[in-house]
């Protein structure tokens, strides 16, 4: 049976809250991820060479984050506001299209949970962990100029890529919630793209693979030692049903998976932080000027064992040129 707070004596209380807001962010980590475990229709439908886009996206998440009962944690929710800058490329790779896209991302959120009785908050502000991702198409798809890619018309496409989530964004170690992972993460995938008419099926099966953050809640009152933490590998699928309106006009239904992440202090994995989780929502896309679109998406969790069960609302503008801007 547990004991009332406020009976505990003063000691005792920090050691127990120490250890459960460490394992309270184990769960929060997935926060890490936000980009990762999205939802991107047509990211292997292929342009022309020199083709270039600039990105403005702004997201809001705000749900609950479900613990699974495994630790004293009562009303734990998150709300985040991330808006991030990206920029694509593409280019020809050994006679195949290929792409290249940078990340961003910038967050401001806030974190409440009550934890053994006691309310608990967290606000952060700075730069998310920055990403890149490169992509290339194996099937269906050769580099195209721009007077090629008029005459062609697509049905199957085959590709692959590397997402390198980078260790850059604001980390403090003697903090428990943090925007930086500091840790590189690693996401090898390969994605179809079949169209018939103005229908365009996606399906994508990736890994997330993670490097070890030598210093997990480190250099403060409560551990003044060195934590590690590490992670197991995620496995993620996600799948896009899309219609074509009109040139450049589009919407989508969106779903995905992903499992794994078991996730270890100094060794000791704790079995139950096992992610199996599960996304649906949907895409449009309107064009508004001949280099200009706008993009709206929403989604929420469908199935959410462990991590956070959030609602998601996006907005995206983006700015395309063929070789130099007009």
């Amino acid at each position: 049976m547990m004991m009332n707070a406020a009976k505990w004596r003063p000691e005792l209380r920090v050691v127990v809250l120490a250890r459960v807001l460490i394992a309270l962010v184990a769960a929060l980590w997935p926060l890490g991820l936000l980009c990762a475990q999205d939802l991107a229709p047509r990211a292997y439908v292929i342009t022309p060479i020199h083709s270039n886009a600039v990105n403005l996206t702004y997201s809001y998440f705000s749900g609950n984050i479900l613990l699974d009962g495994v630790l004293p944690i009562t009303g734990a929710t998150a709300k985040v506001n991330l808006p991030v800058f990206s920029i694509y490329h593409s280019l020809h790779f050994f006679g195949r299209s290929a792409n290249l896209t940078a990340y961003l991302p910038y967050g401001v959120g806030n974190f409440r949970g009550t934890v053994v009785g006691a309310e608990t908050h967290a606000y952060r502000s700075g730069l998310w962990d920055s990403a890149f991702r490169f992509s290339v198409n194996l099937k269906g798809g050769p580099a195209m100029d721009i007077r090629d890619f008029s005459k062609w018309r697509q049905k199957t496409l085959v590709g692959v890529s590397l997402k390198v989530v980078a260790p850059t964004g604001q980390y403090d170690p003697t903090k428990l919630i943090n925007y930086g992972g500091n840790r590189w993460a690693f996401k090898p995938e390969i994605g179809l793209s079949q169209k018939w008419k103005q229908w365009i099926l996606d399906a994508y099966g990736a890994v997330w693979f993670f490097t070890t953050n030598p210093e997990f809640f480190s250099h403060n009152q409560y551990n003044p030692g060195l934590t590690s933490q590490s992670e197991k590998p995620i496995g993620a699928f996600e799948g896009h049903l899309s219609y074509d309106v009109q040139p450049r006009l589009w919407f989508s239904l969106d779903g995905n998976f992903w499992v794994g992440g078991h996730t270890s202090l100094n060794g000791v994995q704790n079995p139950k932080t096992l992610q199996r989780n599960s996304r649906l929502g949907a895409t449009v896309s309107v064009p508004i000027t001949k280099h200009q679109s706008v993009k709206f998406s929403y989604s929420d969790g469908a199935y959410i064992h462990y991590g956070g069960n959030y609602q998601n609302a996006s907005v995206g503008w983006q700015y395309s040129w063929h070789g130099r801007p007009d």
